[in-house]
């Protein structure tokens, strides 16, 4: 695991089920339905350990058989609850590529976003997919990715007045 992760993040993705089919969504059906098990499963997993550990922070439902996903994340700041729809289609190279995570709601609101409202996760995420490929899935994108992303980016938006909390 990448050495920028606290322990409590390691100790979290840890628990996440790898998933072990090689498949995505211009495979066989049957390779890709087993894959999307896999997926369903380990989102079941991660979601149960935040709701556990009171730390659950989104809901997310497949579109498209698999190949499209969208959700709401939140994120506390200061006792603020910051609420965002996000989305992202699965690459036709997945698993070999993470998929982009949009927030579009906040496109052009923070330089850690590129056009669309695709979150940046080129520098810490990207090479650590590459690394876990085929065995990270959508739970490890949100943990790894997203989860990090917000905490780091939703108390600068907040502080430069660019997003308020919904009411």
């Amino acid at each position: 695991m990448a050495e920028s992760w606290d322990p409590k993040t390691k100790q979290t993705v840890g628990k996440i089920p790898l998933l072990t089919e090689n498949a995505g969504p211009r495979d066989a059906k049957e390779k890709w339905d087993a894959r999307l098990k896999q997926e369903l499963q380990a989102l079941i997993t991660y979601i149960q350990m935040n709701k556990d550990s009171d730390t659950d922070w989104f809901t997310i439902q497949p579109e498209d058989g698999g190949k499209a996903w969208k959700g709401k994340c939140w994120y506390v700041h200061n006792f603020i609850k910051y609420e965002f729809d996000f989305r992202f289609d699965v690459p036709a190279t997945y698993p070999a590529v993470a998929p982009e995570i949009e927030l579009p709601e906040l496109e052009g609101k923070t330089a850690k976003m590129y056009r669309g409202g695709k979150i940046c996760l080129t520098i810490h995420f990207k090479p650590l997919w590459a690394k876990n490929s085929p065995h990270f899935g959508f739970a490890h994108a949100l943990c790894l990715g997203l989860a990090p992303w917000l905490a780091a980016e939703v108390p600068y938006m907040v502080e430069a007045g660019v997003i308020q909390p919904k009411v």
